[in-house]
């Protein structure tokens, strides 16, 4: 048992020889083109990180893909709330629509009542305007029309050129 370490001059020459080589080679090497390996084993390191969680991902798709063929339950549940929801949108804008065409029917009749007014007012002889008018003016706290009077005609004549044309 007294192989412990033997002396480099003890060792066959040609392994020694092989050592040196390797030695000298793998120095050299690393010496010119040292960072060049370094960085690309750094960057072979980010890719094959970089792939290994695409391919996890990718694992975990098709997982779920197969429990959704797997689970029939699961995919009609999902189909019958997107329908539910559907529905639900749905009738909300068929309320929304309905609200619309009253506004639209209350509009047009509130158009023709204005048109009715306006003709019974016309066969009275009286101007459409000054009956609209009529009720802001009893609603709001201005002058009564009894207060004011009417001007009639005026006694004044006008006046005349006698014939005479003063233009010319």
């Amino acid at each position: 048992m007294e192989h412990a370490e033997e002396p480099l001059s003890t060792r066959p020459a040609l392994e020694t020889e092989g050592l040196r080589f390797l030695h000298v080679t793998v120095g050299s090497l690393l010496a010119s083109y040292g960072w060049y390996i370094l960085f690309s084993c750094i960057l072979l390191y980010v890719v094959i990180q970089k792939l290994a969680v695409r391919l996890r991902a990718l694992r975990q798709r098709q997982l779920d893909q197969a429990e959704a063929v797997l689970e029939p339950d699961a995919v009609v549940k999902r189909q019958e709330a997107l329908a539910a929801a559907r529905l639900r949108m749905q009738e909300d804008l068929n309320a929304q629509v309905e609200k619309h065409k009253e506004k639209l029917r209350q509009l047009e009749e509130e158009k023709r009542r204005q048109k009715i007014e306006m003709w019974d007012s016309m066969q009275e002889g009286r101007s459409y305007r000054r009956s609209t008018a009529r009720p802001q003016e009893e609603d709001g706290p201005g002058p009564s029309t009894s207060s004011v009077t009417p001007k009639g005609k005026s006694d004044k004549k006008p006046l005349r050129g006698g014939g005479k044309n003063l233009a010319m």
